[in-house]
């Protein structure tokens, strides 16, 4: 998720600030992102890469970063009208220093609350590509590996014992989910006025 922000957030932050041609190519290459199924492009970066936790961290991370682009795109498109950036352009300060020093430090609640949501994707995600075997493999324990072992023993009439490893994942993905909306009760100005 963090390589995912990061790549989100410079290119996000690019397109919104400089506009013109760097916002139609981001846009395009998210468009093209967008485009392909998620677990398809992850399952092409497994491929290529191999299965290990870096290419798996690399797969999910560039799986993830056309959305915080986007946000981080209409993000800075409304905040780079307010007076302290005209201020700031102003007095000379480069487009690199005013986007990096000025901007995206107002932004941090919005981009927080994406990432903690985006968790619960890596998680699902992460699990799916394990169930379906291309993930990590059986000595490193991952949900999907468990749910894979248990998958079996349902059929064999264990069904308590299978269903563990999908509550356990359910849960973990809903507490991500209740954290978002925490966060995003916490740090969304909107709902501070009402």
């Amino acid at each position: 998720v963090a390589f995912a922000v990061i790549i989100g957030t410079i290119l996000g932050s690019v397109a919104g600030f400089f506009g013109g041609k760097a916002d139609l190519v981001i846009n395009f290459i998210i468009g093209i992102f967008w485009a392909i199924p998620t677990i398809l492009l992850a399952f092409v970066i497994l491929m290529t890469m191999g299965r290990n936790i870096a290419s798996i961290m690399i797969s999910i991370g560039l799986t993830m970063w056309a959305d915080i682009a986007r946000l981080v795109r209409g993000l800075v498109m409304t905040q780079k009208e307010n007076y302290y950036v005209v201020a700031s352009k102003a007095i000379g300060n480069s487009p690199f220093k005013i986007l990096f020093k000025e901007i995206l430090p107002n932004m941090g609640g919005p981009i927080l609350v994406q990432a903690s949501s985006s968790f619960a994707l890596a998680v699902l995600l992460e699990s799916g590509l394990s169930f379906l075997g291309l993930g990590l493999q059986a000595p490193i324990p991952t949900l999907g590996n468990i749910l894979q072992d248990q998958y079996t023993q349902a059929f064999n009439g264990q069904i308590m014992q299978s269903l563990i490893p999908a509550i356990v994942l359910v849960l973990l993905i809903l507490s991500f989910q209740l954290t978002s909306g925490l966060l995003r009760d916490k740090y969304d100005v909107k709902l501070k006025v009402k």
